[in-house]
């Protein structure tokens, strides 16, 4: 869940738009691109890396990679994920959305039975400030991000910025950012997340950004209760949303009174986590506890 600059990451879909800007991005800020995917380019190089027909072909040449992050067409998700299985990646990130349901339910059943942990999908990726970054998250700016003590988990790529951002003009910086996705069916839940920044030697405290729909954050919260190190605050988009309003994100949709932003709130401050009425507030927050300045 939390990347580090030593780990070796294959790109697939390199060559395209996406895949070839944010590519130069990850390598400029120190992310360790090893090689990468698109059958028709085979044999070439983009970005200054070899270029191979699949994942499975680059591990067999020798180009070993331990975190595999997709730039794939919705409709392609589900062969490039079986591809970097089959070649023995354990982690893979999925930055796709709309990707339809039935690929993703075979993705994480076949993700489960090999051990393999998926990211996404619909995450802007993961980043470990001053080291790597693995996706599209501005790691560059350093008015956003900053090497610190707090880990950040979010549902949302956008708000996770702005938690970020808040969290930097307030003096502090991240330890890590734990991009989780927002569709119904993920592979990594704010639970996992909250679980490896809890187990994570650089992170003092924990920051989580939420929304409306699902049960993810109740069952954080519940977790959050035993947890070694504070989660501080969260911040749980949706609030103001009419009852059953489907908001950006496909799994932010209210079930009768499941996933409603009442259920969450209540759920996280028996937990003893402040919940923010804006990520604003996140500065007076981490000033009330004992989280060293960046």
């Amino acid at each position: 869940m939390i990347v580090r600059g030593s780990e070796a990451l294959l790109v697939q879909g390199i060559t395209g738009k996406q895949g070839s800007f944010w590519t130069g991005k990850m390598q400029e800020y120190g992310t360790n691109v090893v090689g990468g995917v698109n059958p028709k380019k085979a044999g070439t190089q983009c970005c200054g890396v070899p270029v191979y027909a699949s994942a499975v072909d680059a591990m067999n040449a020798g180009t070993h990679f331990d975190v595999s992050i997709l730039f794939i067409p919705p409709l392609g998700v589900l062969a490039a994920a079986r591809d970097a299985m089959a070649a023995g990646c354990k982690r893979i990130v999925c930055l796709t959305e709309h990707v339809p349901v039935r690929d993703v339910m075979f993705m994480m059943s076949e993700a489960k039975e090999r051990g393999v942990q998926i990211v996404g999908p619909n995450t802007a990726g993961l980043v470990t400030p001053g080291e790597c970054f693995v996706g599209f998250m501005p790691a560059f700016d350093s008015t956003i991000f900053k090497s610190g003590n707090v880990g950040v988990i979010s549902r949302s790529g956008s708000l996770g910025t702005l938690m970020c951002l808040n969290i930097v003009q307030a003096g502090y910086g991240q330890s890590a950012f734990c991009g989780i996705g927002g569709d119904p069916i993920i592979g990594t839940t704010t639970r996992d997340a909250l679980v490896a920044l809890d187990n994570d030697e650089k992170t003092d405290a924990v920051v989580m950004v939420g929304e409306i729909g699902g049960s993810m954050e109740e069952e954080a919260a519940e977790y959050a209760a035993t947890m070694k190190k504070p989660v501080v605050a969260a911040f749980i988009a949706g609030g103001s949303s009419p009852p059953g309003k489907k908001m950006g994100h496909a799994g932010a949709i209210v079930m009768g009174d499941k996933g409603t932003y009442q259920s969450k709130k209540q759920a996280l401050e028996a937990a003893g986590v402040e919940v923010l009425a804006t990520p604003s507030a996140i500065g007076a927050a981490l000033g009330n506890t004992s989280v060293k300045l960046a």
